[in-house]
């Protein structure tokens, strides 16, 4: 091969090369220890309130601390979703996503960048309740 075809070849293989994270897939568990709502709309549950966390997240059997999230929600359908921004925070980078929070159901959500390990990330994050009390959810990250 020439040389120039050498290059060529280099430069398409460092272009078309996937990132570190591509297939990764993240099994994690959230701690829902500080959720707090802020009553902004009218008394009660209601369009425009707010939900507020930063919780500490656990590895798929609850046991080892990986890392932790923070974020906020604004309800947007009384008693059926709210939409969500966050921010999962772990040694070697940060992931963040935004979509819908369903009140009943499993919901999945948009994973829109990263930092770090994460810079770029894209994929699908899906959130499922441990419990009917929502003190704790399973999430698993599919990064593409």
């Amino acid at each position: 091969m020439s040389m120039p075809s050498l290059r060529i070849a280099a430069l398409a293989a460092a272009l078309f090369a996937l990132p570190a994270w591509a297939g990764e897939q993240l099994k994690l568990v959230e701690r829902a220890l500080t959720d707090a709502t802020l009553d902004l709309g009218l008394k009660g549950d209601s369009v425009g309130d707010l939900l507020t966390f930063a919780n500490p997240v656990f590895d798929a059997v609850n046991k080892t601390q990986l890392g932790s999230d923070q974020g906020y929600c604004v309800r947007v359908v009384v008693g059926k979703s709210w939409e969500c921004f966050w921010t999962l925070l772990l040694k070697h980078g940060q992931i963040t996503v935004e979509g819908p929070f369903l009140d009943d159901g499993d919901s999945v959500m948009a994973i829109t960048g990263g930092t770090g390990k994460y810079a770029g990330a894209k994929g699908s994050l899906k959130l499922h309740a441990r419990d009917a009390k929502g003190s704790s959810y399973d999430f698993l990250y599919d990064l593409l």
